[in-house]
């Protein structure tokens, strides 16, 4: 562990002490449409997705954002001359394609678009062992898992609020 990270005058600091213990959550079966507006009323990036109280997945604004791209990935496309009189016809059928992707998010479960492969940590892992597994998974939050429940969820933010804290407080 870094000197003086992580830690208040020489206690390390664990998740339990910056975690949000009252997160907000959505369930498996919810439709997407409601979740985006609870992440928007909610001012949230992301939420653990329960089924029943298990945890099963996370979604995140990036998981919503995927459901209204119409680039191909890894696909550049550029007009010979001869297609330059096609590009507004692309352009039409682009924005007919995204307008039919959002009439279809309203009718999505999240089920279908959130990650599975959810990242946890436990209430007493420590605050460096939590902002380890995220920058290394490349996540912004981690639900916290205490006896197969959900107890909190943990940000960067909270780590981060947590470490001024703790300095301000030594």
């Amino acid at each position: 562990m870094v000197p003086g990270i992580g830690s208040i005058k020489g206690i390390l600091m664990k998740v339990r002490d910056v975690m949000n213990s009252k997160p907000v959550t959505c369930q498996a079966g919810d439709l997407v449409s409601d979740v985006a507006k609870t992440m928007k009323d909610e001012k949230i990036s992301g939420m653990p997705v329960l089924d029943g109280d298990q945890v099963v997945g996370v979604i995140s604004e990036s998981d919503l954002l995927r459901l209204i791209s119409t680039e191909e990935e890894g696909q550049l496309w550029l007009p010979s001359p001869f297609e330059v009189f096609e590009v507004p016809f692309r352009d039409v059928l682009k924005w007919e394609k995204l307008h039919s992707n959002i009439d279809d998010i309203s009718k999505k479960k999240v089920s279908e678009v959130m990650n599975k492969n959810v990242r946890q940590i436990g209430p007493d892992d420590s605050i460096e062992d939590a902002a380890a597994s995220m920058t290394r998974h490349r996540i912004n939050r981690l639900p916290v898992i205490a006896d197969g429940r959900l107890v909190g969820i943990v940000t960067r933010g909270d780590i981060i609020a947590g470490l001024v804290t703790s300095h301000e407080e030594a």
